[in-house]
């Protein structure tokens, strides 16, 4: 049976997409490679791998941009703390959702029948596609304009907790006087292109925490939340205030 699952699919219009990120592409191909899965028909190198790469390090520098800018009187641990907020991977996944990503991605059929239409990850992976495209085709101004819409109301939310589980074991892990946390794979399953990941939290001197996860940074994250939730420092109110 053919990976490519979208054959008979009527294909989406691109050009409502385009509307909904407030960029027309000069070329459209980056485009449709942003939104193609690796299980898609194809070389895998035209999946959205390599937009992905380049468009983490673009959201990174653009958040680190907008925040610079907004909070002039901000330290940097509290510009940090926004940043790892504002570019986490469930972040992102918000950000697609909000797109409907799901809806114009290119996927073979088993991951049409898995619901990866709305997996997380999947969705994670292919905004910062999206946001790597933008770059390449408009340049900087244009990726970060895209970010902007995309994230701006979130930058201007001065309440919400902005500790992700990572740096809040971290930051707790220092006041204790424990050393830095550490991280390590304990294992992966799945096929290649839909791998599960089982991590380990470390702390010197306390029992490891283990969590799995779509990608090492999900399984990072959920580790130590899964530390955190043992040691009773993982409250329902944090994951109000996250969701």
């Amino acid at each position: 049976m053919s990976k490519g699952g979208d054959g008979a699919r009527k294909a989406p219009d691109l050009a409502r997409l385009e509307a909904t990120l407030g960029h027309g592409f000069a070329d459209r191909t980056l485009l449709i490679a942003a939104l193609t899965h690796m299980s898609h028909d194809g070389p895998r190198i035209e999946s959205y791998q390599r937009l992905e790469f380049l468009g983490d390090r673009v959201l990174g520098l653009s958040v680190a941009d907008m925040l610079f800018a907004r909070y002039p009187q901000a330290e940097e641990g509290d510009m940090s703390r926004r940043l790892a907020d504002l570019v986490r991977k469930e972040t992102c996944a918000e950000v697609a959702l909000g797109w409907d990503l799901g809806s114009y991605m290119r996927l073979g059929e088993g991951e049409i029948l898995g619901g990866a239409r709305k997996n997380k990850a999947i969705l994670a992976d292919a905004c910062e596609a999206i946001i790597g495209a933008v770059f390449i085709d408009g340049g900087y101004g244009a990726a970060r304009a895209l970010v902007e819409r995309a994230l701006g109301e979130r930058l201007l939310k001065p309440v919400r907790p902005l500790r992700d589980a990572k740096t809040a074991l971290q930051e707790w892990a220092q006041g204790k006087g424990y050393p830095t946390p550490t991280y390590s794979e304990r294992g992966r399953s799945g096929p290649d292109h839909a791998p599960v990941f089982r991590v380990a939290a470390r702390i010197v001197g306390l029992t490891d925490a283990e969590a799995q996860g779509p990608s090492k940074r999900f399984a990072e994250q959920a580790a130590a939340e899964a530390f955190l939730r043992r040691e009773g420092l993982w409250a329902e109110q944090q994951e109000n205030d996250h969701g």
